[in-house]
């Protein structure tokens, strides 16, 4: 080749790598240029829209276009999670992603309108929702060694409740069965309300969850709060105990996240990552949602919460095949 027609075809191939990157450059630079809806996949009043506000009140005002929230809760947030992922992978359809969703509803190998390993675009991590052991007063046990005892001495005796079958804090009941060696019955409510009414007043006995429901009940002594279901010590109550400094591996933590369609431009991606890890990355924004949600912020990139998903799933199918759960148990 003549060395006037390799600098042209040099030339050239410089040319079209500028084209290609360009749609990216462009599609970074001019987003967002109207609304964008995120979705909420549970009804209006839990955590999740209480963390999927203050996020969109920082993304609105980064960007001077404005974040609507829509709420689509049902069927144990698989309605929401499957509008998100049939959406335009236009970076103007986002999703306030859950364990339950994304890694819990697999594991137990419930038929689902998505893949979450292919339809969506992970975004970014955005919060840890540790949640609470809480026992009646009654109970005679102070602390998870005190209980674990109490529960082997009187197998069957303890119940515990949760919002539903196949919900974290159900899971997290049946991890705490299977790792401590000790027999509880599971008993299901519509609802973490119904649950927590029913604690108070002595049908059940225990249950995991949230701290923002929880706290002002041990407070008042109706309840006594003995360990928290996240791997360490939890900002919101520094003083107490993991479950697994009792149970080595126990974690009971739901993750929430930001998730697009899959095919959302990389650049797009990329964008709204950086801008989310800034708003959780602040302090005073952080210790808000710490204060007044119960909620733990918490920063990947999109590959690493592509790995959280990844390894909650495995996590959680252990504990579904070593309780003997099925997906018709949690229809």
């Amino acid at each position: 080749m003549r060395p006037s027609m390799r600098t042209a075809v040099a030339s050239l191939s410089a040319i079209c790598s500028v084209l290609a990157a360009a749609p990216a450059v462009w599609a970074q630079a001019s987003y967002p240029s109207k609304p964008i809806r995120l979705i909420v996949p549970y009804p209006p009043g839990g955590s999740t829209e209480y963390t999927a506000r203050e996020l969109a009140q920082k993304l609105t005002a980064a960007w001077g276009q404005q974040v609507v929230i829509d709420s689509r809760g049902g069927a144990g947030s698989i309605i929401g999670h499957g509008v998100a992922a049939h959406s335009l992978p236009d970076g103007y359809t986002l999703l306030l992603g859950t364990s339950a969703g994304l890694a819990i509803a697999p594991a137990i190998g419930t038929k689902l309108p998505y893949d979450p390993a292919k339809d969506f675009a992970p975004i970014g991590l955005a919060v840890y929702v540790p949640y609470v052991l809480v026992l009646n007063a009654s109970i005679a046990a102070t602390n998870m060694k005190e209980f674990i005892d109490l529960a082997k001495a009187q197998p069957g005796k303890f119940n515990f409740g949760s919002s539903g079958p196949g919900t974290p804090n159900h899971l997290g009941g049946e991890m705490l069965n299977v790792l401590a060696g000790i027999r509880m019955v599971h008993v299901a409510y519509k609802g973490g309300g119904p649950a927590l009414i029913d604690l108070l007043g002595g049908q059940i006995q225990l249950m995991f969850s949230a701290i923002p429901q929880t706290l002002p009940h041990v407070k008042t002594g109706r309840l006594k709060a003995i360990a928290v279901g996240h791997p360490t010590r939890t900002r919101a109550l520094p003083d107490l105990p993991a479950v697994a400094e009792t149970l080595p591996g126990f974690s009971n933590t739901t993750v929430y996240g930001l998730l697009a369609p899959a095919g959302t431009p990389r650049a797009i991606v990329a964008k709204i990552n950086a801008e989310m890890n800034k708003a959780l990355n602040n302090p005073e924004f952080a210790q808000r949602l710490l204060i007044q949600g119960g909620v733990e912020a918490v920063t990947s990139t999109p590959e690493g919460m592509a790995e959280v998903i990844r390894s909650e799933t495995a996590r959680w199918r252990m504990v579904i095949q070593s309780a003997g759960i099925s997906p018709s148990a949690t229809q």
